[in-house]
């Protein structure tokens, strides 16, 4: 073979590299033009959704908090967890801290507890049940019933309550509080007129000691009990039963803003 033709044949090879090596730099060129240089958005979506600050909920109080009575063992506040989680992808941390037969004075001295403290510092809701066992004195209200002992009782109830509403909003002044009213269960007795009358106005000075604190509400139940409180009740006939349960955990849910 002469050299012409050799020199012919490598400068056409040379021709045709560089025209494949011009066309792959289209290439590339074409595919990431106007490509961003960031994360796509929808990774960018669940790191957040990964990331995002969980719902820390404390419950104080008494027999009711819980959940005694339910033959589930859940409780007003288990099934409220459950109405959170059916409604938000928000992972729920619970710390439970109610004692069965807590009163006020009970719950006062609880509050000021340095662990106690800490938890209600960590939490985005604080539920509170108490003055059950005070005005009821564990299910023997209408033993010996007499106004003027009742109005004894009331008064030192509502100083406890409106004291433990101050180291919770000392100790938290963002968490949403709710506080759970009372029913009463002697209704259909033949003192459950007269009862009802008591517990009533019970929840509305009770009503008016909240409403002094930002973002404490009080969550009235004796309406829920009032026409079929047999229904609601457990075998003892003092604290509500899953059903029971069930309706104080709906109506505290409807309060909730998602």
């Amino acid at each position: 073979m002469n050299k012409n033709v050799i020199r012919s044949i490598t400068v056409i090879s040379v021709l045709f590299c560089l025209i494949w090596l011009i066309g792959l730099g289209w290439a590339v060129g074409d595919y990431y033009a106007g490509k961003p240089e960031t994360v796509p958005e929808t990774n960018t979506v669940s790191k957040k959704v990964e990331n995002k600050k969980g719902l820390t909920i404390v419950a104080l109080g008494d027999s009711l908090t819980r959940g005694t009575g339910d033959e589930t063992g859940k409780g007003y506040v288990g099934d409220l967890i459950d109405e959170i989680k059916g409604k938000t992808k928000r992972p729920v941390q619970l710390t439970n801290l109610g004692i069965n037969g807590q009163r006020s004075d009970q719950l006062r001295k609880q509050v000021e507890q340095k662990e106690i403290q800490r938890q209600i510092q960590k939490a985005d809701m604080v539920l509170v049940t108490i003055g059950g066992n005070d005005l009821f004195r564990g299910g023997q209200g209408l033993i010996d019933f007499n106004a003027g002992n009742i109005a004894t009782i009331e008064k030192k109830y509502l100083d406890n309550l409106k004291f433990i509403f101050e180291q919770i909003r000392k100790n938290n002044s963002n968490a949403n509080v709710f506080f759970i009213g009372l029913y009463n269960p002697f209704i259909e007795l033949e003192q459950g007129k007269e009862m009802s009358k008591v517990v009533r106005h019970w929840n509305y000075d009770s009503a008016e000691v909240s409403a002094a604190f930002p973002k404490i509400v009080f969550v009235p139940t004796f309406d829920l009990f009032e026409l079929k409180v047999n229904d609601y009740l457990y075998s003892d006939k003092f604290h509500p039963n899953s059903k029971g349960y069930r309706l104080i955990a709906e109506r505290v849910a409807s309060l909730l803003t998602w």
